[in-house]
């Protein structure tokens, strides 16, 4: 199994930076309320590499760090860190590898958005703003039991259906794959 040693020191250097990132954005989370104890969280594919960085399994947000954040490869193997990944890893991976396009994975569960998702009801496009960023309705995709590819899958297939759209809830739970960076388009629903 790859370690980061086993990687250019160009890669290792992005990890460095992308793990300031991705603890950073775990603060925003928890600032605007889109998080409760452990659930939920924000990973970044690297450029450089088929890598991801994301936060540890179980650490409550006030505890992590840069350096606690883990780093996998896109099937989610560790490949550093002292944690056990999150176990959205795996959902987060399938959405790196199926949408390349893709850099950033935010998955929140934040109260009206996870209320208005258990509907099974996309969010209505109502306001201009809403479609200047979202390019119409926020779709709901299904519901998915975590710890598995399953979640990243249900994401994938709603975002092929709703290509204009840069995010999607599932049915429990906010996930909103953000193109260049895992940092919101706009400020997420509260």
């Amino acid at each position: 199994m790859a370690t980061l040693k086993d990687f250019s020191q160009a890669t290792r250097a992005e990890v460095r930076a992308v793990r300031e990132v991705v603890a950073a954005l775990h603060d925003q989370l928890v600032a605007w309320n889109l998080v409760m104890w452990t659930a939920g969280n924000v990973s970044q594919r690297l450029h450089s590499a088929d890598l991801l960085v994301i936060k540890p399994s179980g650490v409550r947000y006030e505890h992590l760090t840069p350096e606690s954040m883990v780093v996998t490869d896109l099937q989610g193997n560790l490949v550093d860190g002292a944690g056990s990944p999150s176990s959205d890893t795996s959902s987060h991976a399938y959405i790196y590898r199926h949408m390349p396009e893709v850099f950033g994975v935010c998955h929140t569960h934040s109260t009206y958005a996870t209320a208005w998702a258990a509907t099974g009801k996309s969010i209505p496009c109502a306001l201009t703003m809403m479609g200047d960023e979202f390019g119409g309705p926020v779709p709901v995709g299904p519901f998915r039991l975590i710890g598995s590819e399953a979640i990243g899958a249900g994401v994938v297939d709603t975002l092929k259906q709703f290509p204009r759209s840069p995010p999607s809830s599932c049915r429990t739970m906010g996930h909103s794959p953000s193109g260049a960076t895992p940092r919101p388009r706009s400020r997420p629903p509260r």
